[in-house]
């Protein structure tokens, strides 16, 4: 009984807490209504013309792709990298070039497309989430690097970072077991053949974008609710921890700061750690492998961890 009270005294607390939360975002919303229109504008114009265009199509034609079951064959050469390296199965590879060349959330899409269709175990795709949830050149290279830093140079080095990031990151969780309990929960749809339906691709590539453009509008929303508080602090903390909540509005507002190389590596590691936002647009992916949400954000924290240090050292030395 002392037990059972314990545990509904904590979610009673927990979701006072959220609903308090919540209050307060409604109450900064309806005190200026045309500054939260103007911020839900800006976050759906950053989906629309960024997101959008470049994460759509690589949706559709991976989960095309992969219902074709033509990828084991096609990562065979590979297996040697992603057995040794990674510990995971040849086709993990492909998950990760994919997850490299377009960007969050498609590398976590991917890897739940993959279970789902029997091709990885649950084991499998905790590991795999460890290196396949990237960023892409697209946003690295092109929007921070030469849109936001002025610099091709910087893009690369950024690039370059997250990359070995990536990879690092993959190593250390190489050895990563399930539970007992939890590798009792084996995907059960092992032996069964998908076949292609257009339709069902379409429908759930395009459910997936619109639940990412959902995510990155309320974010933007939160970060302007938070906008007097973040003020408090020092102006590169501040455009952190905004970089912390919301990848793009952080990264853009870290590159007007004086000091380049804190700049590009706070830089870093927001995009490797990817902001509350972009966290939840890949779990939201990955909802299917049931990712403890603790162990995907330790993940994605020591990738930025990573990814800061190799930028660092690269910036010292170039």
């Amino acid at each position: 009984m002392k037990k059972f009270r314990k545990f509904d005294t904590n979610i009673s607390f927990f979701n006072m807490a959220f609903t308090v939360l919540v209050i307060f975002f409604l109450v900064c919303m309806i005190s200026a209504p045309s500054k939260f229109i103007s911020a839900s504008l800006d976050g759906v114009s950053a989906w629309a013309f960024n997101v959008l265009p470049s994460v759509l199509p690589f949706m559709f034609f991976t989960r095309t792709l992969s219902a074709l079951n033509v990828m084991p064959t096609l990562t065979r050469p590979f297996s040697v990298l992603t057995t040794k390296l990674f510990k995971t199965p040849p086709i993990s590879i492909y998950a990760f070039f994919m997850a490299i060349l377009s960007g969050y959330p498609v590398g976590s899409k991917m890897v739940a497309d993959l279970y789902l269709q029997g091709q990885i175990s649950k084991q499998d795709a905790f590991k795999m989430s460890s290196f396949c949830s990237t960023s892409g050149p697209m946003f690295i290279v092109g929007a921070v690097g030469v849109g936001m830093f002025h610099s091709t140079k910087i893009g690369y080095i950024l690039f370059f970072s997250h990359f070995v990031g990536a990879i690092i990151n993959g190593i250390i969780f190489r050895n990563f077991k399930l539970k007992q309990n939890e590798s009792n929960m084996e995907n059960v749809k092992q032996q069964k053949t998908e076949t292609i339906n257009i339709s069902d691709i379409v429908t759930s590539s395009t459910l997936a974008i619109l639940s990412v453009g959902c995510i990155i509008t309320i974010f933007f929303i939160v970060i302007t609710c938070f906008e007097p508080i973040l003020s408090l602090f020092p102006e590169n903390i501040a455009y952190f921890l905004e970089g912390m909540i919301e990848i793009t509005k952080g990264c853009l507002d870290l590159s007007t700061l004086s000091n380049l190389k804190m700049a590009v590596t706070m830089c870093s590691f927001v995009i490797s750690f990817g902001g509350i936002s972009t966290l939840l647009q890949s779990l939201t992916m990955l909802s299917a492998v049931k990712m403890p949400i603790k162990l995907f954000a330790f993940q994605k924290l020591m990738h930025a961890i990573f990814s800061a240090i190799v930028t660092f050292v690269l910036l010292s030395i170039l």
